[in-house]
């Protein structure tokens, strides 16, 4: 089995997401005036439900122009997540995916604190390392010894080392 090319992938803003976000408050949008329409008249709850309208709309425009956006860099061997908040990258303890559809990819990754983060991956941000992306998200991690003596050289110790690999990722 081959083993994944080593890549380095764009991941910001999800246009993806914010439409599917905007998608759900115009929907709660239209029912809340639909049963504005429908009833009675305005009353305590009607005000309750519209506010909470527009608290969830402000919410979700916050998350999405606040959502993180970095580098995802693989080695061959590890991840690393550079952003702002990054700016030499910090290692990713685990990567998963959360959902697939081809064309984007929704990543979670986790550090060591055990924070995860929620990113999203296009297809659009460089589709020429698309495929090595990909091929680097589902590949197994190989195994590396703990430690090495120092007396030994890399190219023994590297033909006595199993071959085995790790077992999948778990999904979330």
């Amino acid at each position: 089995m081959h083993n994944a090319p080593p890549v380095v992938y764009p991941l910001g803003r999800s246009h993806f997401q914010g439409v599917t976000l905007a998608g759900l408050w115009l929907t709660g949008l239209l029912v809340t005036t639909g049963w504005w329409l429908a009833g009675p008249g305005f009353d305590w709850r009607l005000g309750i439900s519209m506010a909470a309208v527009a608290v969830a709309g402000l919410a979700a425009w916050l998350g999405w122009r606040n959502a993180p956006v970095g580098q995802l860099h693989w080695d061959g061997q590890d991840w690393r997540w550079e952003s702002q908040g990054y700016p030499s990258g910090t290692p990713v303890l685990a990567l998963s995916v959360a959902l697939d559809l081809q064309r984007t990819l929704l990543l979670r990754l986790e550090n060591h604190d055990n924070a995860s983060l929620w990113l999203w991956a296009h297809r659009a941000a460089k589709p020429e390392r698309w495929l090595d992306l990909r091929r680097a998200v589902y590949s197994r991690r190989k195994p590396w010894p703990v430690a090495l003596p120092p007396d030994v050289p890399i190219a023994v110790a590297a033909a006595d080392f199993s071959a085995e690999t790790d077992p999948p990722r778990p999904y979330p």
